[in-house]
């Protein structure tokens, strides 16, 4: 009987023993799953950043100081009456850059060298050759703001030795880094852009319902000026040196993952159309977020404080500050360096790209100097043009008109080239444009020859 009752207090105190331990495992293993839980968003969200490429870093290059300058003027000059031009310019802008790159997917050669093989040689070489002066004057015009811009923060600076450095740096990192290293680099610089939506929630009174209005409810005084502008607009959200660019670098991209040869390129997917889709349309959605929010951010502040003769974008970052703070005008600062940074080796790559493939010259990011030394070449004279442009009297204004004219000349045809290429099953295989692409792309080409007719034709 005692046995019993010893036996009966053993299990009784071991009881609350027993059930702290078995407390102890279940917390041990929720804590697992909370864990496994809390990683899974966030390596989900690391698997989708290292999905998105060439798209992104296209976008955000035509958001370049350059662009940051247009983007400016049209905010500081009309406020946000032309914001709904950003969602207009949205699904144009993704459709012609997923065509480009589904012709570098589905033909494993850049826009130049299939230009080449199924049209006459002497489009190319002028339109290549337009493309490189074009691209050295927005090169030139874009040191010069990002020069600027470094003063706002540095004003001890030399204008000189800050052209020069940038200069030298975009030229090193393109020539001595490795394509997968330089491809992380751009993606990183894409992900800056942010400060250009940060800097409107640093302005106390932001009229968000305002911004939204305009978003989506058009208004025009059909004045020659705004007609002007949005030629502008639509000449810098879509540019040649963009079709260039994306298309070599789905070619980069297959070449990195060891598809050297003409025919395992041209080795595609649906899940590899599927990949680029998603990576062109938020490259442009995020380009075309950044465009909107640099504008309700100078319309905002500048327009409706009578601001509105900015020639820069440095000019914008410089108006900023005793209106909307030195962190606000820090951060557009900032910004401008950044995406020149981007920028820059974007239009000198593009136009390396298109006059190699021209000429048959060995080129691509993958190569080194000494295996592709005339496309590392091209690289440095278009930057050296755009650095002597700072130092020869030419405004950086009068620059980026010239470079407007040259570019309303080239993009149409372009443009044409392009759908006729997208367009031909012999060339693309089962990789042809559908209906709507196709219809968007044709619309977006007209828009483009009559916004290069009246960008030519308000020069006279």
């Amino acid at each position: 009987m005692e046995e019993k009752k010893e036996d009966l207090i053993r299990e009784t105190a071991r009881a609350p023993i027993e059930a702290i331990k078995t407390t102890v495992e279940v917390e041990k293993e929720g804590l697992k799953v909370v864990g496994k839980a809390a990683q899974f968003p966030v390596k989900k969200a690391r698997e989708f950043w290292h999905k998105l490429g060439p798209g992104l870093t296209t976008g955000a290059a035509d958001d370049d100081p350059s662009g940051i300058a247009t983007y400016s003027q049209q905010g500081a000059k009309y406020g946000f009456q032309l914001l709904w031009l950003a969602p207009l310019t949205f699904p144009l802008m993704a459709v012609v850059q997923e065509i480009c790159a589904r012709i570098g997917l589905a033909t494993g050669r850049g826009l130049a060298a299939n230009i080449k093989k199924h049209f006459p040689r002497w489009v190319l070489l002028t339109t290549a050759g337009l493309l490189l002066v074009a691209n050295s004057f927005n090169i030139g015009a874009d040191l010069g703001a990002m020069a600027k811009a470094t003063q706002l923060l540095a004003p001890a600076m030399p204008f000189w030795l800050l052209i020069f450095g940038f200069v030298v740096l975009s030229s090193l990192m393109q020539i001595l880094i490795s394509y997968a290293q330089y491809a992380r680099y751009l993606k990183y610089l894409a992900l800056s852009l942010i400060v250009y939506i940060i800097t409107a929630f640093t302005i106390k009174g932001f009229p968000w319902l305002e911004v939204l209005k305009h978003a989506f409810v058009p208004t025009l005084n059909f004045s020659r000026e705004q007609f002007i502008l949005i030629t502008g607009i639509l000449g810098t959200t879509i540019s040649p040196y963009l079709f260039f660019w994306e298309t070599s670098q789905e070619v980069e991209d297959k070449i990195a993952d060891g598809k050297t040869t003409l025919t395992a390129r041209q080795e595609i997917t649906p899940k590899d159309v599927s990949k680029m889709r998603i990576d062109v349309w938020l490259g442009m959605l995020f380009s075309n977020l950044v465009m909107f929010f640099i504008v309700a951010v100078c319309g905002a502040t500048l327009f409706t404080h009578g601001i509105m003769n900015i020639n820069s974008a440095a000019d914008a970052a410089a108006a900023l500050r005793p209106l909307a703070g030195d962190f606000s005008s820090l951060l557009f600062a900032l910004g401008i360096i950044s995406t020149g940074l981007l920028g820059i080796p974007i239009l000198a790559g593009s136009a390396a790209y298109a006059i190699s493939e021209s000429l048959g010259w060995r080129e691509g990011l993958n190569l080194r100097f000494r295996q592709a030394a005339y496309f590392y070449g091209m690289i440095i004279l278009a930057m050296l043009i755009g650095l002597l442009m700072n130092f020869v009297g030419l405004d950086p204004m009068k620059a980026l008109i010239y470079a407007a004219v040259i570019n309303g000349l080239v993009a149409p045809v372009i443009m044409i080239l392009i759908m006729l290429l997208s367009g031909r099953s012999q060339i693309m295989n089962q990789w042809v444009n559908g209906f709507w692409t196709k219809a968007v792309g044709w619309l977006t080409t007209v828009l483009m020859i009559i916004s290069g007719i009246i960008t030519i034709f308000s020069l006279f």
